[in-house]
């Protein structure tokens, strides 16, 4: 066994060990590229996560030159090649070589940063069974034509990368499931007990205040009975936030429902057809839900108008009120927690959110997520 074997064999060891520990995609891809890159013949090298509708993203890179890492890496978010149209068409299944790279093809024509020597560049599907996610690419300076041995290096590293995605993507899910079990098994124990009590509690006030003839024992217990009624309204808000009746149908019922419930009337209209990830779906429901209790607390207003919509690469809903509205200045810190989540929420999956509020015209929140 020559040393280059022996050098790829420890370099997959290596790699091994560090998709064994790591829990998280980002981390795990990153680290894997990074540990390839240093370790190889490879000088630069970055990973396609692709959809099944054709979309890819640049989820991971090492050592880009200047020509693809130009204005955030635009050349690469942007555009089609020869390897992302060979992977959508089925037709890429194991490590190639010699693909000349249209981007930098594009960088060179546009006289663009640097190129570092890279006209070329071998890539590799990331599988795992009858699953592919993506590809990975490798490059180096001057290079036109990649070895068996480091073609055969580029199909082990990744296989190892195909099989921790496919783990990690299964914890995950894992997780999600369990997370809305304890969701509903929350849900279940606050219907249970504190609802029940509370309830009970309204029951009794109200029949305290029937039963006495004094008119401030009467009007203590009408002070409880409304503050237990609206503590009844707010735990039945936080039991539908556990575990939303009507999700199944789509986003839409549930906020719905949601509104019934809070005493408002949504008015709703969805344009376009719209098929949504859970994903989109978990943080469209989320917003809806803060939006709607805004509205609920701050508008002065019952009637919302409600309209999801579906456009090429995007998925914009807007919650409109023409109630109170407030001052509302971007550049300054946020009016609530509720709205800071909002934010953040939407953010953390690549989306915007923007509000629109003038005192005495109203609210309207837009939300924008790539679809």
């Amino acid at each position: 066994m020559n040393s280059e074997s022996l050098s790829n064999i420890g370099l997959l060891k290596e790699i091994a060990e560090l998709l064994n520990n790591e829990t998280e995609l980002d981390s795990m891809l990153s680290g894997a590229l990074k540990k390839l890159i240093r370790g190889s013949s490879f000088t630069t090298g970055w990973i396609f996560f692709i959809e099944k509708e054709g979309s890819h993203e640049l989820v991971s890179y090492e050592n880009l030159p200047g020509s693809l890492s130009d204005r955030q890496c635009e050349p690469m978010k942007k555009g089609g090649c020869w390897c992302v149209n060979r992977f959508r068409k089925g037709k890429l299944t194991k490590a190639s070589n010699i693909i000349e790279c249209q981007r930098i093809e594009q960088a060179i024509e546009e006289n663009r940063e640097d190129t570092d020597d890279i006209t070329h560049h071998a890539t590799v599907p990331l599988q795992s069974g009858d699953e592919s996610f993506g590809l990975l690419n490798v490059a180096a300076p001057n290079k036109t034509h990649f070895t068996t041995d480091e073609l055969a290096l580029l199909e082990s590293v990744a296989f190892q990368i195909g099989s921790a995605i496919k783990r990690i993507l299964l914890t995950k899910k894992e997780q999600e499931v369990a997370l809305i079990g304890e969701r509903n098994r929350l849900a279940r124990d606050l219907h249970d007990s504190v609802n029940q009590l509370l309830f009970s509690l309204t029951l009794t006030a109200r029949g305290g205040a029937e039963m006495t003839g004094d008119e401030e024992v009467k009007d203590t217990f009408k002070t409880i009975q409304g503050m237990a009624q609206e503590a009844l309204s707010e735990m039945r808000a936080l039991i539908w936030q556990l575990r939303p009746h009507g999700l199944e149908n789509g986003v839409v019922e549930a906020a719905k429902g949601y509104a019934e419930m809070l005493g408002l009337t949504l008015e709703t209209k969805v344009e376009g057809v719209i098929s949504l990830s859970s994903k989109i779906e978990e943080v469209l429901w989320r917003v809806s839900q803060e939006a709607l209790n805004n509205c609920k607390k701050h508008s002065g207003e019952k009637h919302i108008l409600y309209t999801l919509k579906s456009e090429l690469q995007s998925i914009d809903l807007k919650i409109e009120d023409r109630g109170y509205g407030f001052h509302y200045d971007g550049k300054q810190s946020l009016p609530s927690v509720g709205i800071q989540s909002m934010k953040e929420r939407v953010k953390n999956i690549g989306g915007t959110l923007t509000i629109d509020s003038q005192l005495g015209r109203g609210t309207v929140i837009s939300v924008r997520l790539p679809y």
